[in-house]
């Protein structure tokens, strides 16, 4: 494996452009930087693209959050008591419920795992 050879950036340059200007830079910039995609843009110089995440609303997010961790406590419940059968189809049942439901959420923001 190769190892990547980290770029100490020493000089910088200073612009002055307009709010209008600036805004237009913004626009165009397809990064959420708009220092690496100068670079890019300007000398040619290819980088990692990060992937692009989506903006959520972080209430959203934290309920999500709270969700999957009342799963994750459900499930290990679950799996270390023992239930009898008609308990454990009425949990299952209910988790399918609960994951379609979240998918339904996640299709509507356009989240992707």
């Amino acid at each position: 494996m190769t190892e990547k050879k980290k770029v100490i950036r020493e000089k910088s340059i200073k612009i002055r452009v307009t709010e209008a200007e600036l805004q237009a830079l913004k626009d165009r910039c397809d990064g959420a930087e708009l220092a690496p995609w100068m670079r890019e843009t300007c000398l040619g110089e290819r980088t990692l693209k990060r992937a692009n995440v989506p903006k959520v609303d972080p209430a959203l997010l934290r309920q999500l959050s709270g969700l999957g961790n009342n799963l994750n406590q459900i499930t290990r419940v679950v799996n270390t008591q023992n239930y009898d059968v008609v308990n454990v189809v009425q949990v299952l049942a209910q988790l399918s419920a609960i994951e379609r439901q979240l998918g339904q959420i996640m299709a509507k923001y356009e989240i992707s795992v």
